[in-house]
């Protein structure tokens, strides 16, 4: 730095000034002293000050050293400071702490005043505690043992003091400082429990140390509060309380999105500058979530909205997985509102992330336990479930899928009310899930009715896949009922609901109980969403579930009569079987063979007409009496054709 000659002209420009003491001081007298003139002119910005070369050059050597360079003018020296940090404010200090008059330090500007030292270069060398000497001494007393402080001088430094402040590391070391005396705080706040644990009283402020100072964390900027942050992670401290800071900053400096329907509206007119910012700062948020945290220090409803504002903000993949894989950890602590997650554009939800979570909360076992394999395929995804170190990482509880799998379905039929989710998507999240997941298939039955209902023009091969996703084993009566004549659905399924249903009534039967086994579940689908099946030969339209239970009432008699029969026959084809089998040992002549010939052909006929008389029965019960007649021609042809095998089911 030079010395700089100033035209006249730029002295109207700039403020010339006469030092008046501030408000801090102003018991002391005026300076400097109104008898000497002023011999140095130095230029801080837009402030000009009029001071004496003698009382700067015995403490400051950097002014010392600029003098020394200028030789312009001997009687009057002009200097210009533009790179001072802190300001005209600051020099104004420096200045006065040359005159001779005592400065009072403060958390607010002992910063300003240290960079200024060093910048001035007001060491020890030229005099002895100068401003320098004694700033550091302030330092050590009074701020890098006190957080608050700490943070203070902290916040202090982001305006004008870099980089000068980095030079002397006065960063660094209100950092590790802030860090160090927050574990400190936790070992009393532990030791205060221990002493309660032991009779001791604990207050309400000493349960949570960490409010009055976590809370003065959230003034820093991101750069500041990311480095220390990640110095309190270093040196140990609890991941609650950086999860509590963490939880905090977020919802101050992020427009976190927690509704689906506010974030629809607002996706595309969001602020290019504002997005970027965003971006960010939750990308930096999430890189400082603790690897080690618990399921309760960091709640799903706060991981799910990182999630949602991530997608809005288009954050790098790597920062949708890590929410992604920390929500698949506590999914079966999650609402609906938790996973319905909108999408940018096309669908109104992201089914993709759904998915995704849903896949890494089924294959915790398996990520577990891979290094135990010593296999090599996925190194890299070993590695990254390697940092997650969340309580309870065995396998999911068949508990825990239970609940997943009743979050599936409620997610299933919200999302199936979308016409604009394509069905090869919704079709992947049907069969997510594996079939022990569900006790009672009532929730996906609801959920892919309304799907059909919403799509109406899907291809029979999707359709027919979708449904294949349903246990009709285990749809519950009224499930079963509203199945078997849900005209949305294939043919194929219906006759499988009918055949299952039919089963189920003779194992009741069988067992001795009337036709009432099942347990029952109350089951929700829209209104009118009971048509009959076209050939049923009843009234369309919606039935009531009085009528509907006295039509079931009745089939069930109907086809406990007919099961009745079936034994009677049964019963005298066993007899003919018998008399056969002693006819083939006994040894016979040509007649005799003829006519067990004869016998053996009238027992099939008979076996024959028990068999079609059974699945006439059945088709009739279903409505399908044109079809049950055009199958009972072909099954008359075809039954006993050499190498055909026909099931009676």
């Amino acid at each position: 730095m030079g010395v700089v000659s100033t035209p006249e002209s730029k002295q109207s420009v700039s403020v010339k000034r006469a030092f008046r003491p501030s408000s801090s001081i102003r018991h002391t007298p005026q300076w400097p002293v109104s008898d000497v003139t002023s011999d140095l002119t130095i230029e801080v910005g837009s402030a000009s000050f009029s001071l004496h070369k003698f009382p700067l050059i015995s403490r400051s050597g950097r002014i010392k050293k600029l003098l020394f360079e200028s030789k312009d003018n001997k009687n009057a020296y002009h200097l210009n400071l533009p790179a001072l940090p802190g300001g005209s404010e600051a020099f104004e200090l420096a200045a006065k702490f040359c005159y001779g008059i005592v400065l009072q330090f403060t958390p607010s500007n002992i910063a300003a005043l240290r960079c200024v030292a060093h910048y001035l270069e007001m060491t020890e060398d030229l005099s002895e505690k100068n401003l320098e000497a004694r700033t550091e001494s302030y330092l050590k007393d009074s701020i890098f043992n006190d957080i608050s402080n700490s943070i203070t001088v902290l916040h202090s430094i982001e305006r004008l003091l870099l980089p000068v402040a980095e030079e002397i590391s006065l960063v660094g070391r209100l950092v590790n400082a802030i860090a160090g005396n927050a574990c400190k705080e936790q070992l009393v706040s532990g030791l205060l429990k221990l002493d309660q644990n032991f009779g001791g009283r604990l207050t309400p402020e000493m349960e949570k140390p960490s409010d009055w100072w976590g809370r003065s964390l959230l003034i820093l900027k991101l750069d500041f509060f990311q480095r220390v942050v990640s110095a309190m992670k270093s040196k140990g401290l609890n991941h609650e309380i950086i999860s509590e800071i963490l939880m905090s900053y977020a919802r101050k400096s992020l427009q976190i999105i927690r509704e689906p329907s506010l974030l629809k509206g607002n996706v595309t007119v969001l602020d290019s500058d504002l997005q970027k910012k965003q971006r960010i700062i939750l990308e930096a948020i999430v890189s400082l979530l603790p690897t080690q945290a618990n399921k309760i220090s960091i709640p799903i409803s706060f991981l799910s909205s990182l999630l949602k504002t991530a997608i809005a903000s288009a954050t790098s993949v790597s920062c949708r997985s890590d929410l992604e894989k920390r929500i698949s950890h506590q999914l079966d602590q999650a609402i609906l509102e938790d996973i319905l997650i909108p999408a940018n554009v096309g669908a109104m939800y992201d089914t993709d992330s759904v998915q995704r979570i849903f896949s890494m909360f089924l294959n915790l076992d398996e990520c577990d336990y891979e290094d135990d394999d010593g296999g090599d395929g996925d190194a890299v995804d070993e590695r990254e479930m390697a940092m997650y170190d969340f309580e309870g990482s065995e396998s999911p509880k068949q508990s825990s899928i239970f609940k997943v799998s009743k979050l599936m379905d409620s997610y299933l039929a919200e999302v199936a009310l979308d016409s604009n989710l394509p069905p090869f998507k919704f079709i992947a999240l049907s069969e997510l899930l594996p079939d022990h997941a569900r006790v009672v298939c009532d929730g996906l039955y609801r959920a892919i009715d309304i799907f059909l209902k919403v799509h109406p023009n899907m291809k029979d091969s999707d359709r027919y896949r979708l449904c294949k996703t349903i246990n009709c084993q285990k749809l519950t009566q009224d499930a079963s009922s509203h199945a078997a004549q849900n005209e949305r659905l294939p043919v194929q399924i219906a006759v499988q609901v009918l055949f299952y249903e039919q089963t189920r009534l003779k194992n009741t039967m069988t067992s001795g109980g009337g036709g009432g086994g099942s347990s029952q579940s109350q089951f929700f689908l829209f209104p009118g969403q009971f048509p009959n099946r076209s050939g049923s030969g009843m009234a369309s339209g919606a039935i009531s579930p009085r009528d509907n239970y006295a039509s079931v009432r009745r089939e069930n008699r109907e086809l406990r009569l007919e099961v009745a029969r079936m034994r009677m026959r049964l019963t005298d084809l066993e007899k003919d079987h018998v008399s056969m089998k002693r006819e083939f040992v006994k040894p016979a002549s040509r007649r005799t063979r003829y006519g067990l010939f004869r016998k053996l052909s009238r027992g099939l006929n008979k076996l024959n007409a028990v068999v079609l008389r059974f699945r006439s029965s059945q088709r009739s019960v279903a409505g399908n009496g044109k079809h049950t007649e055009e199958k009972t021609n072909s099954e008359k042809r075809f039954m006993f054709q050499k190498r055909r095998c026909h099931s009676v089911s």
